[in-house]
Order: structure tokens, then sequence, then C-alpha cells
């Protein structure tokens, strides 16, 4: 949980200063105030008002904990690091010397702690919240395998009319692959089985073989 001490001439001031540092609103944190300004005479026993503050923990704090807690116990030299919050998404990454191993292959691992995390986040939620995992930049170079995998297979779909199914994957993976196929005209793309089973297909697009 983070949490600054800070002076200003006035409580105000000092507050600000605080969540400033902490980029968060007043509405995030809890404020105490250790030492109330004094203006004292002719600038003898002035003294600046000082604050503490802390941020109040949010979803995002449990989903966090969990992550930290599940790492220990698989004796992972790893730590989860905060890349960038709002009140609806926050984008995290695994460091440390043994990173990797919490990838796991082709993700199944780190989308695995992805999910538990984000249920763990979603139940001190009011609203939707994301936690997104990364490590070693995997999330990147899976988008690129993906993008490049579906682009070949879907050219492949539409020259034999052959069916093509994915391996299994989590749905924010999926969503990627229709939307990157989208705009192929000689396939079609959908969604098949439940999850954590749940893959997406190609297939060819007939209404575009009967125009022509």
């Amino acid at each position: 949980m983070r949490e600054v001490t800070k002076y200003g001439k006035t409580v105000d001031e000092a507050v600000s200063f605080a969540l400033d540092e902490l980029n968060a609103s007043a509405d995030q944190v809890t404020i105490h105030v250790l030492e109330k300004p004094r203006v004292g005479f002719l600038g003898i026993g002035l003294r600046r008002a000082l604050v503490h503050v802390t941020l109040k923990k949010t979803p995002f704090d449990f989903g966090i904990e969990y992550l930290e807690n599940v790492i220990e116990k698989m004796n992972v030299n790893a730590n989860v690091q905060v890349i960038d919050r709002n009140n609806r998404l926050c984008h995290c990454l695994f460091s440390g010397r043994q990173a990797s191993e919490l990838i796991g292959r082709h993700g199944r691992t780190i989308n695995a702690l992805q999910l538990l995390a984000n249920q763990v986040v979603n139940e001190q939620a009011a609203h939707q919240m994301h936690l997104l995992v990364d490590a070693e930049n995997f999330r990147e170079q899976r988008k690129k395998a993906l993008i490049a995998l579906a682009g070949r297979m879907a050219d492949r779909v539409a020259r034999s009319g052959h069916t093509y199914q994915f391996p299994p994957m989590p749905a924010f993976e999926r969503k990627m692959i229709h939307r990157v196929l989208s705009n192929h005209r000689g396939v079609k793309t959908f969604s098949s089985g439940n999850d954590p089973h749940r893959c997406v297909v190609i297939t060819k697009n007939k209404a575009v073989q009967a125009n022509i």
C-alpha cells in the first residue's frame, strides 16, 4: 500500500502535494493531519502543515496480492510490478530472474494466473475491472505470432476450402483473431466450445465463392 508524508504552507497544499505524488484523487486516499500550520510572530515559531496520506486498498490491490501469494507458493523468484492503472484497467508485469517461468507453454500459465487474479479483482469491484499481466514482453510477441498464423491459415482455408481450428485460447486472444480476419473476404470465423476449451474456427466464405 502506497503512502507519503508531505509538508505545505496549509493543510490543503500539503494534501495537494501528496495527491500529485500518488497520482490519486482525494476520494482514493485516507488523510491524516499530523501537524496544523502555525503562523508565529515575525516569523518566529512558524510551522508548516504536515499530512500523512495513504492510498485506499482497491480491487486491483486484492488481485495483485493474490498474484504475489501464488508466486511465493510456487517458489519462483519474481515479483509483480504495476506499470499503469486507472479505475477500470491495471497493467502489471512479472519481473525478476525467473519471471519467464510464469509464462508457460503458449502462455497457458500466465493466462491462468491472469484469469484467477481477475476473478479476485471483480469479487471486490462495483463495476467490471480488468487486470492485464505480462512478462518478458510475451503479450506483444504472442500477438504478432497469432496475427501471422491467422493470416496464413485464412489464406490456406480460402484456397483449399478445408476448415482450420485454432487450439483453445482465452477470450481476448479469440477476439483479436476475429477482428484481424473480419476483413478477409475469403473466410469466416466463429468460436466453438466452452471455456477453457473454447477456440476459433476458420471456414471458407461460401457467399464469396457463389458470387464469383
